[in-house]
């Protein structure tokens, strides 16, 4: 890896899509190739991040443009705060790997207010850090919600079907409009995980060496 920066890797994905367990096979895998690297996530376990969590789970009840809004403060301070801000790490030569960035407030949000707005109020965010690259692990939607039945004993806010269609289109309605700025890579993770993870470590090895 050339240079004193480190990387910004996200995993991006419909729930259900695997995304942890990719997150978990890549982390692996550097860490093996003797590389310092950070695991992460969204909405983060801060307060903020705290309080998402418990209206996904339907135990607060909040209008969808305030929902936007929280995400939006979460990332700022999972970007900023002085303990464990990820822009500090990648700054340090550390490789940060996030299980969702900003494409996944496009996407969710996008479901329910206009994108441009939600691409706006995260321009902060995309101006202090921007993923080397975004790994998006495709899955159908029903496959995907037929995982989350059989893993988990409640489904959060936006766990169906009918949702997750949506979301999978915005994702990639996204992704086209953002094309010229954001690096983006579509990864079938409708496969045997290790397979997904081969071709994960294929794009990143890519992105360590350039």
């Amino acid at each position: 890896m050339s240079g004193n920066r480190g990387r910004f890797i996200v995993f991006e994905g419909l729930d259900g899509s695997g995304k942890s367990t990719q997150v978990r096979h890549l982390a692996r895998r550097l860490q093996a190739e003797g590389i310092s690297v950070y695991e992460t996530f969204e909405p983060t376990d801060s307060p903020i991040g705290s309080l998402i969590h418990q209206i996904m789970m339907g135990r607060i009840h909040c209008d969808h443009r305030t929902i936007a809004a929280l995400f939006v403060a979460d990332r700022i301070d999972h970007l900023l705060n002085e303990v464990n801000g990820i822009y500090h790490k990648v700054r340090e030569g550390r490789i940060v790997v996030s299980d969702r960035y900003y494409f996944s407030s496009y996407a969710y949000h996008g479901v329910h207010m206009p994108v441009e707005w939600i691409v706006q109020a995260n321009s902060l965010a995309a101006g202090v850090l921007r993923p080397d690259v975004n790994i998006f692990l495709d899955v159908p939607p029903d496959k995907c919600v037929a995982r989350l039945n059989r893993e988990k004993w409640h489904l959060e806010l936006y766990e169906n079907s009918e949702m997750l269609r949506k979301v999978r289109q915005k994702y990639l309605e996204c992704f086209a409009m953002l094309d010229s700025i954001e690096r983006v890579v579509l990864v079938n993770a409708d496969a045997d995980p290790n397979q997904v993870a081969d071709e994960v470590w294929s794009t990143v090895a890519k992105i360590l060496e350039s």
